[in-house]
């Protein structure tokens, strides 16, 4: 119950800061009917610029409360300065490398209605080396926000010596370290994965980063035929989130939506918190605003399973007020008004 989820938190840890690891940079989507041939041409009846990467996960941290902290190297240009005013406007520090000779990358993406296709020039976000991280020293409480797009590039090995600096017990970090990985895990060198791996984080994916991890791993895959909603979808999650979770033993998160999210934590079985229904009017993912919302719960005292609760609700919010298209999330005022009020339709339906 929403009493108890309020009663469970460290008042203590409420000054402790969201620092994310990630890159960031521009996305620019642009609605086109059909994508062009080779040689063809198209034209876009929408055109969306928004600050995408790590940005989105800080937003939702400091909409949440908790102090955000940008790590990463941002540029100097045009897409520089566009992110830079997106962080003063956000209440964002950005505590990372800065680069005098070149700017921060972005990305073209066309939407055909059906899919997303990606076109990425980078920039300054990635041309870090394995000192990028060296002065980042995260205080008792902070969480570590690490995205799967800096294991890729030339960062990767800045993360790689955090990492190994931040060390394979979690128990005796005084830190969290949260990371959610992309759907493309496969680009990633096997040593990377097992450094990862190795220093236990708290996960946080999609079904289909779910599978792309639990591929590297050598986990069986789940069967697609089964994943139907109300056909063994709940079944299905649970057995993923189950068999990804005792490998990589450590807390997992696997998001699904408005179904919510499975998670599981090393020792007991997987727990599903169910989400909130929502109209589907959105083009981009509402992960960030979630993965963002949980990072700045956890960080204020609240246990991983609350904290998921009330990102689950954050979520439903932010792809109802989404932005052409792009989730928009809440203050977490919001997202626990919501949950008081489903508690309320849950009681008054008992009672009936």
């Amino acid at each position: 119950m929403l009493h108890d989820i309020l009663n469970s938190r460290k008042p203590e840890q409420s000054a402790a800061s969201v620092i994310s690891l990630g890159q960031v940079w521009v996305d620019i989507m642009m609605g086109v009917g059909e994508l062009p041939q080779p040689g063809g041409f198209a034209v876009a009846d929408s055109v969306t610029p928004s600050v995408g990467g790590s940005f989105r996960v800080l937003q939702a941290a400091a909409r949440s409360g908790s102090p955000a902290k940008h790590a990463g190297i941002v540029g100097t240009g045009l897409w520089s300065s566009v992110i830079r005013d997106e962080f003063e406007a956000n209440g964002i520090q950005h505590i990372g490398g800065d680069r005098l000779d070149k700017d921060s990358g972005f990305r073209l993406v066309l939407n055909d209605g059906s899919h997303k296709t990606f076109i990425a020039t980078y920039g300054a976000e990635a041309q870090g080396d394995e000192r990028t991280f060296d002065a980042i020293e995260p205080e008792a409480g902070d969480v570590v926000h690490i995205s799967g797009n800096t294991l890729m590039d030339h960062s990767a090995a800045g993360i790689e010596g955090f990492l190994h600096r931040a060390g394979a017990n979690p128990e005796q970090r005084p830190y969290t370290i949260v990371l959610n990985p992309t759907n493309s895990l496969h680009l990633v060198s096997d040593h990377l994965i097992e450094d990862t791996v190795l220093c236990r984080p708290t996960w946080s994916c999609n079904r289909q980063e779910a599978n792309t991890l639990a591929e590297r791993l050598g986990i069986p895959p789940t069967d697609d035929a089964e994943l139907t909603i109300g056909g063994g979808f709940d079944d299905a999650m649970t057995t993923l989130c189950d068999a990804l979770g005792t490998t990589l033993r450590a807390p997992l998160v696997l998001r699904a939506g408005a179904r919510g999210a499975w998670v599981r934590v090393p020792g007991s079985e997987v727990i599903h918190l169910e989400g909130f229904p929502v109209k589907s009017t959105h083009t981009r993912s509402a992960g960030s605003c979630h993965t963002g919302v949980m990072c700045a719960m956890l960080a204020q005292g609240w246990s991983l399973f609350d904290a998921v609760r009330i990102a689950n609700a954050a979520a439903s919010i932010a792809i109802s007020n989404n932005k052409a298209g792009v989730p928009d999330c809440p203050p977490v005022e919001d997202a626990i008004a919501l949950i008081k009020q489903h508690e309320g339709d849950t009681d008054t339906s008992a009672q009936a």
